[in-house]
Order: C-alpha cells, then structure tokens, then sequence
C-alpha cells in the first residue's frame, strides 16, 4: 500500500498535480474513501469492477481531499508572516480571484471571480496572500453567502484595516444541471466591513474599481 501524501506538505510545495494525480496500478490511496464510492457506484446501477471506473473511486479520494483542502488551513496561518508595516492610506483592491468550491447542499460546484479591497491601517499584506485566504474558504462544503462573509471575516481580524469589502460572483451548477436548469443565472454576494460599511463613498469608490 502507498503512502498518502501528507496533504498541507502537498499544498505547501504546490506539488498537487504531481503528488496527487500519479497513480500506480496497485495504489491504494484511502481505503474508506474508496470503498464509499464503489458503493455509490454500485446503488447507482453502475459497475465499479469495469475498466472505465476501477480507478474512479481513487480519484474521487484524491479530487475530495482537495477540493475539501480547505478544513486543515486557517487564515491566520496563510497569512502569517505576509504581513507587513507600511503606511499606506489609500485603498489595495485585489480583482478578479478565481474560486471554486462546493455547494453544501447537493455537494455540487459552484464557481467564479472574488473581488477583495481593504483599507490599510499601517499595514499591507502579500497579495497572493488575499488570494489564498479565499481559497481557504472556499475549498470546503459551502454557501456563497457565508463564504463571502468568513473572506471579509478573516481580512478584517488579521489585517486590523479600516476596512474590508469582499464582492463574490459565481455560477452555481447545482441550479444549471438539476432543478430549475437556468445555465445563465449568476448569483452576487457582498461583505462590508468597516470604512465599506459605514462610508457610502468609500464603497462607492471600491464598486468603481471592481466593474468590468
């Protein structure tokens, strides 16, 4: 049996392609994992034992942990030590961060661009950091709603800004391939935080920079 990769040494290195996707004819990856879906499998009329799908339970083991990644990091680790003194007043906003992520309902993807501004308070952070306080929520079982708010949350706590504001656009497949099947539907989301709550013009200024 291999040995499961250690998933934070995995996203640390960013050897999630390499470590994760390799497979050998014997692997053995989670064994619980697997079994629960070749029994899923199996209840769908489907037979797990065909050429197609023997590996499919190892790789739905392996896409799960990822795309599920999010559970073992904190914001607070991603952005320790990216923190740094400078005395900046004006708006930093970070657009059009790609996410994806999963809706806790139908355990379905839902997908789409963040927009993320804050305010410094002599401070300013690593802006590929802002970016991975977003993956850290959104690679869990969501809602958009609660996932916008934990961005905004967690930029607001660890940064001590004047301000935060979060703006979220996704499609959610869970209203494309099933239900009400509208493929073109897009839902948008809001979190201010601060300068951004309390300050018309300031979130005035941060919609301004965010329109495409």
């Amino acid at each position: 049996m291999s040995e499961k990769p250690k998933l934070s040494q995995v996203l640390t290195h960013g050897r999630y392609a390499t470590s994760f996707d390799a497979e050998s004819a014997e692997e053995v990856y989670d064994p619980r994992k697997e079994a629960l879906v070749r029994s899923m499998l199996t209840e769908i009329g489907e037979d797990p034992e065909r050429e197609g799908l023997r590996r499919t339970p190892l790789r739905v083991a392996k896409a799960m942990d990822f795309l599920t990644s999010g559970y073992s990091l904190s914001a607070e680790e991603i952005l320790k030590g990216a923190i740094f003194k400078e005395d900046v007043k004006e708006m930093v906003v970070v657009r059009d961060i790609e996410f994806y992520s999963m809706c806790e309902h139908h355990m379905l993807p839902f997908f789409g661009h963040a927009h993320v501004g804050y305010l410094p308070n002599g401070k300013v952070v690593g802006l590929s950091k802002v970016a991975r306080v977003v993956d850290v929520f959104a690679r869990r079982l969501q809602v958009q709603e609660r996932l916008t708010n934990q961005v905004a949350d967690a930029l607001m706590e660890h940064l001590g800004a004047h301000g935060v504001a979060v703006v979220m656009e996704a499609s959610h497949t869970c209203m494309m391939m099933r239900g009400v099947q509208k493929q073109r539907s897009t839902t948008v989301s809001s979190a201010m935080r601060g300068a951004f709550d309390e300050d018309h013009r300031t979130r005035a200024e941060f919609m301004s920079f965010i329109k495409p």
